[in-house]
C-alpha cells in the first residue's frame, strides 16, 4: 500500500512517522507513543485487538487511542496512488474528539426462556441450553416424532392471544382450552392408545377436528385425571426473559424484534441455528444499550387538539417502537424497542426527534472535518460514502481486499466511506449540509438488510434535496442510493459515479451542523442560495422552487372564498408559521416556518387550506405575509369591533331557522360578549330561571 507521509503530515500539519510492522517488531514505538498520554491514532483496524492486548501490558499507557482502516478503504485500490487527500481526511476524522456519552437503557435477564414451536424440536434445542437457562416450551404440535417420555421441562400448549415485550420483560397471554392438563398427563399413554379416531399426538394434546368425543381417552384417564371435556377454557398470562420461536410463521412478525426475541423456523437445521443458542446462553444478568434518541415534545407536530398531523416517524419506525398519543399532542418512543436504526429523526420535519448516537453536531463536525482535510490536501470532487457499521462496511471492506487481489478497481480515491450506526440515521439536513461543506455526491450503501420503509424514506429524503438543487440551479445528481448485495456489484456503482459531473457551491461553508434540525437546514440552505448559480442573475431568478409532497418546507394556499378567518389554524399551528394579528382580522403567514406536517390543512373547518410544497428562494421567505384579511364586524350595541364580517354573517345564515335563534336570541348574536350579557339581564319580556 502506497504511503506518503510527508504529503500526509502537511495535509495535518504535523509529523508522521511511517511504519510497516508497528504490530510486530515495531511495537516498541507503538508503547512509546500510548505512554506519552496524547492522543493517538493506529491506521490499521485488522490488529485492533492485539493493540488492545498490548496497550494493557505496557506500564505507563495513559493515551486514548483511536483506529481508523485506510487500507480496504483507500490504500487497496486501483487509485491507490492519487488516495493521499482520501487518508488524510480519514485519518484527521479519526483525530477528532469522542463524542459526548449517551444516556443508556438497561435490561435485567434471569434466564427465563419459552421455547415455541413442534415438540420434538422445542426439547432439542432445550436440551442444549437447559444448563444455563430456565426452560418453558409451549408446544405446538408432537412435530415428527413427538415429545420424549421423560418430561424434563415444564410443558404448555392451547391457544396464543398475543406475545409482547423485551428482553426480560417478555408476557405471553395464552387461553388453555385443549381437554388434557398437561400439568397433570403423566405421558403414560393409555389415552393415545384408546382413542379410536387417532386424534392424540404424542404433544399428549386432542385435535379437535378429529375427535368425535367418544371419551375413551377420559375413561382411560381415571388414574391421573388429566382428561376433561368440561373443563372451561382459561386465560393466562406468563412472564418469560426470552423468546425461541421456532415456527414457520413468526409470533412477532417485524422487520426490527424487540431484543430477546428469536425466530429460528425449522429448529436446528436452521443456519443460523447454532449461533442463535450461543447467544441466548449469554443473555443472562443486566445488559444496556444506547438511548438512541432525544425528544422535544414542544418541536412535535404529530397532533393539536387530538387531531393529527405529521406521522412521519410512527410510519417508518420498523420495530413498532413509536405510537401515537394524540390526546397529549405528542408522540412516545420505548426506548426498549428502539433499535437504533435514526429512520424517525430522519423523516421528522421539526427535529422534535433527534439522533444522539452520534448527535448531529458531532456527525456534522466530522463530514466538515473529512471534506475539508481532503480539500485542503488537493483532494477534487469528493463523494461521501454512508454505510452502516454492520453489512455496509464488510462490503467495502470486502471490496478493498478483492481490489488487492486484483478482482475489482476498489473504492476510488474520491469517495470518502463514512461509517454510520445505520445507514438511515441521516437525512437532508446533513446531507445538504454535506454538499455546502464540498461534497459532490453524498451516496447512501443500502445493502438489503434495511426495512422496506426505510428505502422509501431515503428516497423521499434524496427526491427533496435534489429537487432543492436542482431548483437553484447546481446541475448532476449529487444524492444517490446504491442498492448492492454484493462487492462486484458495489464496485460497478462506485466506479458509475465517475460518470456524471455535479455542480457544487464555489465556496465551502464553515458553519457548524447544531443540534436544532431546521436551524441547520436553514445555514445550509443559506450557503446554498448565496452560491445559487440560479440566482446570479435577478431577472431570470426562481423565486418559488416546487418540492416533491412530504417535503419539510413550503407555503400554504388559502381559498378566501371560503375562509372565515376563525383562526383555528393558528392554534393548531406547531412551528408558529401561521399567526393572527392583534389590531385586525388576519391570517398571517412566515414560510420559513412552516413544516408542512398538515395540521392546518386538518383542522381548518371550511377545507380553506392546501399545502403547497416549494422553496421560496427569496428573502421574503422569513417576512410575515397576510394570507387573508376582513372587515371586522360591529357590535350592534356599543359598536366595538369583534369577529369578522364573514363569520358573523355565515354563522346568522346557519342559526336564523334554528327555534332557539329566534327574535332577540338572533340580535344578541350580533352583539360583542359583553353586550350580550348586558342585554340578556336587562330583557323584560323574558322569562328568567330566578323567577318563582
Amino acid at each position: 500500500m502506497p504511503l506518503e507521509p510527508k504529503t500526509l503530515g502537511v495535509a495535518l500539519t504535523e509529523s508522521l512517522p511511517l511504519h510497516s510492522a508497528l504490530c510486530r517488531r515495531e511495537a516498541p514505538s507503538f508503547q512509546r507513543a500510548i505512554q506519552s498520554g496524547d492522543d493517538v491514532v493506529v491506521a490499521c483496524t485488522q490488529e485492533k485487538r492485539l493493540f488492545g492486548e498490548l496497550a494493557q501490558q505496557t506500564p505507563g499507557a495513559t493515551s486514548p487511542i483511536r483506529f481508523v482502516n485506510i487500507r480496504e478503504t483507500g490504500g487497496w485500490s486501483r487509485d491507490a496512488k492519487s488516495a493521499m487527500p482520501k487518508i488524510a481526511a480519514l485519518l484527521a476524522a479519526a483525530g477528532l474528539p469522542e463524542p459526548d456519552p449517551v444516556s443508556t437503557v438497561g435490561y435485567a435477564s434471569q434466564g427465563r426462556l419459552l421455547i415455541v414451536g413442534p415438540l420434538d424440536v422445542a426439547e432439542q434445542a432445550a436440551a442444549l441450553v437447559a444448563d444455563a437457562l430456565d426452560v418453558t416450551i409451549f408446544s405446538r404440535g408432537p412435530g415428527a416424532v413427538g415429545g420424549a417420555q421423560e418430561r424434563r421441562w415444564p410443558v404448555i400448549a392451547g391457544r396464543i392471544d398475543a406475545l409482547a415485550g423485551w428482553l426480560g420483560a417478555f408476557t405471553l397471554h395464552w387461553t388453555r382450552d385443549n381437554p388434557i392438563d398437561l400439568d397433570l398427563c403423566t405421558r403414560c399413554n393409555a389415552c393415545v392408545s384408546a382413542c379410536p379416531e387417532q386424534a392424540i399426538g404424542l404433544d399428549y394434546q386432542i385435535d379437535a377436528a378429529k375427535c368425535t368425543s367418544h371419551r375413551d381417552c377420559e375413561r382411560a384417564c381415571t388414574a391421573a385425571g388429566a382428561i376433561r371435556f368440561d373443563r372451561t377454557p382459561e386465560q393466562l398470562d406468563s412472564a418469560f426473559d426470552l423468546v425461541l420461536d421456532l415456527g414457520d410463521a413468526a409470533l412477532i412478525d417485524w422487520h426490527a424484534p424487540p431484543q430477546g426475541y428469536f425466530h429460528l423456523p425449522g429448529g436446528l437445521s436452521n443456519p443460523k441455528g447454532a449461533q442463535t443458542l450461543l447467544r441466548l446462553r449469554d443473555m443472562v444478568g443486566e445488559f444496556e444499550k444506547p438511548k438512541f434518541f432525544d425528544y422535544k415534545q414542544k418541536l412535535c407536530a404529530h397532533s393539536r387538539n387530538e387531531v393529527v398531523g405529521c406521522n412521519a416517524c410512527i410510519e417508518v419506525c420498523s420495530a413498532h417502537a413509536v405510537s401515537s398519543d394524540k390526546e397529549r399532542q405528542r408522540i412516545v418512543v420505548n426506548p426498549n424497542l428502539c433499535v437504533g436504526c435514526g429512520a424517525c429523526t430522519t423523516v421528522c420535519p421539526t427535529g422534535a426527534l433527534g439522533y444522539t448516537y452520534p448527535r448531529t453536531p458531532d456527525q456534522g463536525r466530522k463530514l466538515r472535518t473529512l471534506l475539508s482535510t481532503y480539500a485542503d490536501a488537493g483532494g477534487r470532487d469528493a463523494a461521501l460514502l454512508l454505510h452502516s457499521e454492520e453489512g455496509g462496511r464488510a462490503l467495502v471492506e470486502q471490496l478493498g481486499r478483492e481490489a488487492q487481489l486484483g478482482k475489482a478497481l476498489g473504492v476510488p480515491a474520491n469517495v470518502i466511506p463514512v461509517a454510520l450506526f445505520h445507514a438511515a440515521s441521516t437525512g437532508i439536513d446533513l446531507w445538504l449540509s454535506a454538499v455546502a461543506f464540498g461534497a459532490q455526491q453524498v451516496c447512501v450503501l443500502l445493502t438489503g438488510e434495511e426495512a422496506p420503509q426505510y428505502v422509501d424514506a431515503l428516497k423521499k429524503q434524496a427526491d427533496i434535496a435534489q429537487a432543492l438543487l436542482h431548483g437553484l440551479g447546481y446541475t448532476g445528481t449529487h444524492f444517490r442510493l446504491i442498492e448492492v448485495g454484493s462487492s462486484a456489484a458495489l464496485d460497478k456503482a462506485l466506479t458509475g459515479l465517475r460518470e456524471t459531473r455535479q455542480v457544487v457551491p464555489s465556496k465551502a461553508a464553515r458553519f457548524a451542523v447544531g443540534a436544532e434540525k431546521r436551524s441547520t437546514l436553514e445555514l445550509a440552505l443559506d450557503h446554498l442560495m448565496d452560491e445559487s448559480p440560479a440566482l446570479k442573475t435577478p431577472a431570470d431568478a426562481p423565486l418559488a422552487i416546487p418540492l416533491p409532497a412530504g417535503a419539510p418546507f413550503g407555503a400554504i394556499a388559502v381559498d378566501k372564498d371560503k375562509c372565515t378567518l376563525c383562526l383555528a389554524c393558528v392554534s393548531a399551528c406547531p412551528a408558529s408559521a401561521l399567526q393572527d394579528n392583534r389590531d385586525s382580522p388576519q391570517l398571517r403567514f412566515i414560510e420559513k416556518n412552516c413544516v408542512q406536517c398538515g395540521l392546518c390543512e386538518t383542522t381548518c373547518p371550511e377545507d380553506a387550506i392546501d399545502l403547497v410544497p416549494r422553496l421560496l428562494a427569496s428573502p421574503e421567505r422569513r417576512q410575515p405575509a397576510v394570507l387573508n384579511e376582513a372587515k371586522p364586524w360591529a357590535c350592534i350595541r356599543c359598536a366595538k369591533p369583534f369577529g369578522t364580517q364573514k363569520a358573523i354573517e355565515a354563522m346568522l345564515l346557519k342559526l336564523a331557522g334554528h327555534a332557539m335563534f329566534q327574535g332577540e336570541a338572533l340580535e344578541r348574536l350580533k352583539m360583542c360578549s359583553d353586550c350580550r350579557v348586558i342585554d340578556l339581564y336587562s330583557a323584560q319580556d323574558e322569562t328568567k330561571i330566578t323567577q318563582q
